[in-house]
């Protein structure tokens, strides 16, 4: 076992390191009010960070799931909302027009995204419907060269900046998860709409969006036959880097938390000194390494995509042990964790988002209590077997 990273990775994960906290962390507070990173996104564009999921021919790195969390991760340790955007360029959007979309549509829009002049959205929750996926009544008909799409998605992040939707669609009202597919559709085609906008607690801007029949090309059916299971397949990725933002999250204010419990005295001592808090120090540390080790592991899984059980682990943990290491260092801080002025609230915010999105941890136990009482061993686990 090597628990090392190579000289690549360490040579990325310090660059962006670098840029994040010297440029990234004096701006984090101003994009609590729902602004784009812009700045940020050029800046990481410049460096080819966000190329990391395209592969070279189209003018990125084609790196691996490891590397691309690694680098999540420390963009999360200083803005949660810069991580969010980056994920949006490295993520479940960028992995299925890679792996499943005709070559013009890669040459159009991958480069692009490498450069950012091209921001991708993924549009899957619906009002009525989230994790249920069976009861999407998004649908897309298919009449000769031409696609019709008709439907409501909800929550979807990038709205106003993105100029490419991958949309999870009923295809030709077929029904059940076996009719779930997706297109592409492209801001500004006609029948297009943004019917509502919310503000989320962690800084970003969430909106509806309406398609009524919305006319577009046939190659834009971008995921057809065995639709959903390949889908998911490319939502593992999404998976491990949801979880990467978590475990970034914790770490900066893990980090703030040391820093305020070596400066701030109470009774003639740093708070520091205190057993009560050291053993709350102790506490988040071990839970910040556990989760980097269950993570790393199911980002070194994937070939393409992770493994869909330890991804799961993976995200279960880690976003719940951001809560935790997040709500702690507020407490470490006392009142004044609970101001804007230091950055401990804001790494809890953005660590609640995480249960939340890329399948919730309910769904997510769900699947993995499944696959125990399907497959796991009779004797149990194996000193001999995988880990």
């Amino acid at each position: 076992m090597n628990f090392q990273l190579n000289d690549d990775q360490r040579r990325i994960v310090g660059t962006v390191r670098e840029l994040a906290q010297n440029n990234f962390k004096p701006r984090a507070l101003k994009y609590m009010d729902g602004t784009f990173p812009w700045e940020n996104i050029r800046e990481l564009a410049n460096i080819g960070v966000l190329g990391m999921a395209v592969p070279e021919e189209y003018g990125g790195l084609g790196m691996n799931v490891l590397d691309t969390a690694l680098v999540l991760e420390e963009i999360a340790k200083v803005c949660y909302v810069t991580g969010m955007a980056v994920l949006g360029e490295v993520g479940v959007q960028t992995k299925i027009i890679d792996a499943f979309a005709p070559d013009s549509i890669k040459r159009r829009l991958l480069p692009g995204v490498c450069k950012g002049e091209v921001i991708l959205a993924v549009c899957m929750t619906e009002p009525h419907a989230g994790t249920d996926v069976a009861n999407y009544r998004t649908n897309c008909d298919v009449k000769g060269d031409r696609l019709v799409l008709n439907g409501v998605k909800t929550l979807i992040s990038r709205v106003d900046e993105a100029q490419g939707f991958v949309v999870f669609s009923r295809i030709n009202k077929a029904p059940g998860r076996g009719g779930i597919g997706c297109v592409l559709i492209e801001k500004g085609t006609p029948g297009f709409e943004c019917t509502a906008r919310y503000h989320t607690m962690g800084g970003e801007n969430l909106a509806e969006i309406r398609f009524e029949n919305c006319e577009l090309p046939l190659e834009n059916l971008i995921v057809r036959e065995d639709g959903f299971r390949k889908l998911l397949q490319a939502f593992n990725t999404q998976r491990c880097l949801n979880p990467s933002i978590s475990l970034g999250l914790a770490e900066g204010a893990f980090e703030e938390a040391v820093k305020y419990a070596r400066n701030r005295t109470a009774f003639g001592q740093p708070i520091g000194e205190f057993q009560g808090l050291r053993f709350k120090l102790a506490d988040m540390y071990r839970d910040i390494e556990a989760g980097r080790s269950i993570l790393y592991r199911a980002c070194a899984t994937a070939n393409p995509f992770p493994n869909p059980y330890q991804a799961a682990n993976a995200k279960i943990f880690c976003n719940e042990m951001a809560l935790r290491v997040t709500t702690d260092a507020i407490q470490v801080h006392g009142g004044y964790g609970f101001t804007d002025e230091y950055p401990v609230s804001r790494f809890y915010r953005g660590a609640r988002y995480g249960t939340l999105g890329g399948g919730t941890t309910e769904t997510l136990k769900e699947l993995v209590g499944k696959m125990i009482m399907s497959s796991f061993p009779e004797d149990g686990f194996l000193g001999l077997g995988t880990f």
